[in-house]
């Protein structure tokens, strides 16, 4: 599990981006800081593997925080989530070395796709002591315009693969199955099927069959670490 620490000065905020996070697999909340002096002393005193950062506080722009973190080299990431939106602000954090960036207000698929994308960065880092030039290409190509114009499976259309994927990204929890899906989309059930296999065979996700109480098995699918940026060439 990732510990993470929310940085942020108002507490009704801070509570929503708990209960987001609380609904994203592979983290756990740590702490809430409501200023960067707090949230340095929590990151001298306990161990976080992440932030979540406002820049607009009251004491203190968060981009300080991220300044002096980076100047004590203090093994964290951050990702932003802020309501600044201009260019300074923006390249000042990136400069930081920010992982993503969030401008309020912002959807649930937004976050949750942040952090999966954090998430699979992490765990590559943690399990491998060198990186091909493919992998490489996987943990940095988010920041990167992603290739276009794909051609798309056959039988698959544009549209209705952006459906299919914005609801796979907004369900919360980190596994689906295609009536989920079929619900959350509007398309059939025979549909959200046939999409997910295609994505599975794409090496966008994975499917594990799963057995209920009466031994019907259940087919439920997941996001593949590095499938987000297969699936980025398509929609």
């Amino acid at each position: 599990m990732i510990r993470v620490l929310i940085v942020e000065d108002d507490p009704m905020v801070a509570e929503m981006n708990r209960f987001y996070l609380e609904r994203v697999e592979g983290f756990e909340f740590g702490g809430w800081a409501e200023s960067p002096e707090e949230a340095l002393k929590k990151l001298e005193e306990e161990s976080f593997g992440l932030i979540l950062l406002d820049l607009y506080m009251k004491e203190e722009n968060g981009l300080e925080l991220l300044a002096e973190i980076r100047r004590r080299s203090l093994p964290i990431d951050a990702i932003v989530i802020s309501a600044a939106s201009d260019k300074g602000s923006i390249q000042r954090a990136l400069q930081n070395g920010v992982v993503d960036y969030l401008i309020k207000p912002f959807e649930f698929g937004r976050f949750k796709g942040a952090l999966g994308a954090y998430r699979e960065r992490h765990l590559l880092l943690r399990e491998r002591s060198n990186l091909g030039q493919a992998e490489l290409d996987a943990l940095t190509r988010r920041t990167a315009e992603p290739a276009r114009g794909e051609p798309l499976p056959k039988g698959f259309t544009k549209q209705t693969l952006r459906a299919v994927w914005n609801a796979i990204e907004s369900l919360p929890g980190d596994s689906f199955s295609s009536e989920e899906i079929a619900a959350a989309t509007g398309v059939s059930r025979v549909s959200a099927g046939k999409y997910l296999a295609g994505l599975t065979e794409m090496n966008v996700l994975e499917m594990d069959q799963m057995y209920g109480t009466i031994g019907r098995p259940v087919q439920r699918y997941r996001v593949l670490p590095g499938g987000r940026t297969i699936i980025a060439a398509y929609v």
